[in-house]
């Protein structure tokens, strides 16, 4: 298994390239057939669809539209080729969007990123990713399945009990937040408890600033590198290392054909410079043709060659959002959301949520324009943060006329240094 993954990810570029454009016009063939991407892409002739050039002419499908999408055509906005109830499992994210997974080994495609991070046969993994509605859990299980490693399905929270897990189970590999990982790692110093059988990490979900991943190595996990995923896709793009040394950039998933684009627009830009990710991924279940994530980054231009036998495309990893849509501890937080909670509150002339802090230590507040600043009661709105978001969040209650007339409702203002 391990010989497949090597040899497609050290394929000559010019042999890569060569093959994900003949399979192009099958995949938009095949997506065609599914009634939201009949509408989508009704004047397009599939076999027409085989360089990038002719893939940029395609209009771009939004993953801010998802919502709009699903409640259109329940419950995938019509976009897959494979009937729900013919799927192994349908996932709920916050907003709500719903989201598949088909059957296939290792459908996630998270193999890869688990064996860069040195997971082999063999090994033991504590999964801290949720169980619960969202698939991140689950697309580490294809993942270490395949390759043919236990799993240890610890999920969030509980942090004393992860602890005790890791003491008595020894666990070499650790798969989940960074933020979490930093909780487990103060709460075993606390308690005196011993986890040294972590040897590595794969993190996702949230940002991992430098300073962050330099206090893991202090703390006993030297090596921590991240996986680039979403709940739509999997697999996206992944840290490697070379000689213990970790490379530059993440190096892209072989399933996916990656443009950079101009944010608000289709149009690619230059290598190097940051724009929209916009993202084709050859799925037969979920086919997804220009995806467009509303996530930020650039193409390693000067990458060097074929770093640890990865010859593909390395991007230079998450750089922010081209929308207002912010990840908060490893949930999307959607500014329909913030809408959704200022209608609750008939209070509230204007809402605007601002994430301030550190990643890892983080503050969630809603600033909310009343009428009476100082009489208001956060009570109700603090519930419906949490009920709506599935965060804790703080208000604070300013006068009519005080927030920005700038048309933000999410600002992310956290120290990413």
């Amino acid at each position: 298994m391990t010989d497949t993954l090597d040899s497609l990810a050290a394929r000559p570029p010019e042999q890569r390239e060569r093959e994900l454009m003949a399979r192009l016009p099958q995949l938009v063939a095949r997506a065609k057939a599914a009634a939201g991407w009949s509408r989508i892409l009704a004047d397009v002739n599939a076999a027409d669809i085989n360089s990038r050039a002719a893939l940029a002419t395609l209009p771009l499908t939004r993953k801010s539209d998802l919502q709009q999408l699903q409640a259109r055509h329940a419950p995938f906005g019509g976009l897959n080729t494979t009937p729900a109830r013919q799927l192994a499992r349908v996932y709920m994210s916050p907003g709500p969007i719903f989201d598949p997974e088909g059957r296939s080994q290792d459908w996630w495609r998270f193999a890869r990123p688990l064996h860069a991070a040195g997971v082999r046969a063999g090994g033991l993994l504590q999964n801290c990713f949720s169980y619960h509605f969202t698939p991140a859990a689950f697309m580490v299980e294809g993942g270490a399945a395949r390759l043919g490693c236990a799993v240890i399905p610890a999920g969030i929270g509980q942090t004393e009990m992860q602890v005790q897990a890791i003491q008595a189970l020894r666990p070499d590999t650790y798969v989940g937040t960074p933020s979490f990982l930093k909780l487990i790692i103060e709460k075993a110093q606390e308690t005196g408890m011993d986890i040294g059988s972590i040897e590595r990490a794969l993190v996702s979900a949230e940002a991992l600033p430098e300073s962050l991943r330099a206090w893991f190595g202090e703390h006993g996990v030297p090596c921590v590198l991240q996986v680039y995923a979403s709940a739509d896709i999997g697999s996206i793009a992944y840290e490697t290392r070379s000689g213990g040394v970790r490379d530059p950039g993440m190096v892209l998933d072989e399933e996916v054909i990656l443009e950079i684009v101009r944010p608000g627009s289709g149009e690619p830009v230059p290598p190097g410079e940051v724009g929209e990710v916009v993202l084709t991924v050859f799925n037969p279940d979920y086919p997804l043709i220009r995806f467009a994530t509303g996530d930020l980054s650039a193409i390693l231009a000067d990458a060097p060659a074929a770093p640890g036998g990865h010859t593909n495309t390395r991007i230079k990893g998450w750089l922010g959002r081209a929308d207002q849509t912010t990840k908060i501890r490893g949930m999307f937080v959607h500014p329909s959301q913030v809408q959704d909670i200022a209608r609750r509150h008939p209070q509230i002339v204007k809402a605007r949520l601002v994430v301030s802090g550190r990643i890892a230590d983080e503050t969630m507040t809603l600033h909310c324009e009343v009428a009476d600043p100082a009489g208001a009661s956060d009570a109700g709105i603090v519930e419906s943060i949490r009920m709506l978001t599935k965060l804790r969040g703080e208000v604070r209650f300013v006068a009519i006329g005080s927030l920005p007339n700038d048309g933000v409702v999410i600002a992310d203002v956290r120290d990413y240094a």
